[in-house]
């Protein structure tokens, strides 16, 4: 069976290549390689995530499936007085995403394998990104939507891109069951852009 982007560990031949990317009015340099999340390239949904994307220069941040690192490097670079971390059960996408932040100058991030929330278990955060692993199955992108609802503050948002096609109607009505406030800040090419606020007490 072949492996996915979302396996521990890639088995996938290397093919490094170099990637340069404008993205919040910043041009970027990524390495990106075989077996990790859109090699050739920063996929449209992260892209349209990174533009709407808004919060304090001060936020604390967790990017959920950085892959090699676009949404949560970009989101560093926001929060200039914050802090990004990043995860994912991706090893060789952990280890681009650590030389990506190199090759870019940016420093206020933590960047570590996980699967899920577990390396970040009793942290909070002001603000937390996913563009979701579709292909992991609705089980797995329901426990992302859950387990960020637990790991924000007061307050908090949680920024989700996805497909219409791929659910974007059924993530609306998860997360607002979860939520209650969820707004579609924006959509382009069936790419929904949905934050979700949570309550507070």
């Amino acid at each position: 069976m072949p492996q996915h982007y979302y396996s521990n560990q890639p088995d996938a031949q290397h093919d490094r290549r170099a990637i340069e990317e404008q993205l919040k009015g910043s041009t970027y340099r990524f390495i990106s390689d075989a077996g990790v999340f859109s090699k050739k390239g920063v996929d449209y949904g992260s892209k349209v995530l990174i533009e709407a994307m808004e919060f304090s220069p001060g936020s604390e941040v967790l990017d959920v499936g950085c892959g090699y690192g676009p949404m949560g490097l970009t989101a560093a670079r926001m929060v200039k007085n914050g802090h990004v971390t990043m995860v994912d059960v991706n090893s060789r996408a952990v280890e681009l995403a650590k030389e990506n932040a190199l090759l870019n100058g940016i420093t206020n991030v933590s960047i570590m394998e996980s699967d899920l929330f577990t390396a970040v278990k009793g942290k909070s955060f002001d603000v937390i990104l996913t563009n979701p692993p579709i292909r992991a199955g609705k089980e797995t992108v329901h426990a992302i939507f859950e387990q960020a609802y637990e790991h924000l503050r007061e307050g908090g948002a949680l920024w989700v891109v996805i497909q219409k096609k791929q659910g974007a109607p059924s993530t609306k009505e998860k997360l607002t069951k979860l939520f209650g406030d969820v707004q579609e800040v924006t959509k382009d090419k069936g790419y929904r852009i949905f934050k979700a606020l949570k309550p507070l007490k």
